[in-house]
């Protein structure tokens, strides 16, 4: 397995294009890998022992970046913000727990952004910096708080061009990880440990186009999700004790003023899961039902005072809803677990062709 390269290796290879030194024990590169200048391509994926990388500064011809799995790194590159033709970064923090504010600015080209996390150990990227990689097309990373989560949205105009992308926000902890699976194949939001400081919940923004959303410890108001929920998936609510229900309450209870138009929304939900919401009362109103004619799977577990996963509106819409039947025609598991308090399902009549559970 290759440990070493001489420091001159390079020296003679002006042209190379490109440079793959994936999966091998490297521990350092030469400092001739600086001179590369024609090198569009440098991949180290995997190489789990590398420390140490050159200056890239004169790499002015390099396309793509990959230094997926590189733990070791202590450092991240220097000259990076040279590199204005990069289309692709793949990297980690290389030991900061902030990545650089000079870099992102000055990759104009730059098209698939991956910041990747150590287990446990985060490494956060300002919102606005990210916003203005306007030619961003696959985005992976995490911010800090909801203000970077806002001040990124904002400047991408709510991330309409990217293609997929998976955004962490909030500190993170130990079980936060035990729910990630692959995240590069959807649109997907992780709220996380993300609190309101006693001056009641704040709404939390989200992009039109999320499809996965998961939400772990938070004190926050989602109710904003309503707009921007029908291409929405997957929902994971988990520990988020001030949490009643998923969306404002006064979808719940009689409005003096016309409710805002729910057409479409959560109708293309398939699969929502909560757990450990002490708190938490009621899930949807029955204005959604007719809604959600896709949904799959319903996980609702350890949520101590809920009473009803679908609960009626106004009083007269629940009355009239004891006649009325609806249909799940998808659904196809059901769990409930540790509910001490559930009186029933929901207050209308369900059709559900086959659940398992």
């Amino acid at each position: 397995m290759l440990q070493f390269i001489a420091d001159n290796f390079f020296q003679q290879l002006h042209g190379l294009k490109v440079l793959d030194l994936s999966r091998t024990s490297i521990i350092k590169l030469p400092d001739s890998v600086s001179e590369l200048v024609s090198l569009t391509a440098l991949l180290l994926k995997q190489c789990k022992n590398l420390r140490h990388i050159p200056s890239l500064k004169k790499l002015g011809a390099l396309k793509r970046l990959d230094l997926h799995g590189t733990w070791a790194l202590e450092k991240i590159p220097q000259g990076m913000q040279c590199l204005s033709n990069l289309r692709y970064v793949r990297m980690n923090g290389c030991g900061e727990n902030k990545f650089p504010s000079e870099i992102l600015p000055k990759l104009s080209h730059l098209q698939v952004f991956i910041l990747e996390d150590k287990i446990y150990s985060q490494v956060t990227v300002k919102g606005k910096e990210v916003g203005c990689s306007r030619k961003l097309e696959n985005l992976v990373c995490h911010f800090e708080s909801q203000s970077d989560f806002v001040e990124f949205l904002n400047s991408r105009d709510k991330i309409r061009s990217l293609s997929t992308y998976c955004i962490f926000v909030g500190p993170r902890d130990e079980d936060y990880y035990s729910e990630m699976d692959d995240y590069g194949k959807s649109k997907t939001v992780w709220l996380s440990n993300l609190c309101n400081n006693g001056d009641g919940d704040f709404q939390v923004m989200f992009p039109n186009d999320i499809q996965q959303l998961f939400i772990f410890r938070c004190s926050c108001d989602v109710s904003s999700l309503i707009e921007h929920s029908i291409e929405l998936e997957v929902i994971h609510i988990k520990g988020c004790n001030s949490m009643e229900s998923l969306i404002s309450s006064f979808w719940f209870y009689p409005s003096p003023t016309p409710l805002p138009s729910y057409n479409r929304v959560f109708s293309g939900l398939k699969e929502f899961n909560c757990s450990g919401c002490r708190r938490m009362k009621k899930l949807f109103p029955l204005v959604f039902l007719p809604n959600l004619v896709n949904l799959e799977v319903i996980r609702i577990m350890c949520c101590e005072i809920i009473k009803e996963i679908i609960g009626g509106t106004r009083s007269d819409e629940e009355s009239s809803s004891n006649n009325t039947e609806f249909k799940l025609p998808k659904l196809r598991e059901l769990i409930l677990e540790e509910l001490p308090e559930l009186d029933r399902i929901c207050s209308a009549k369900l059709i559900c062709d086959s659940p398992t559970n």
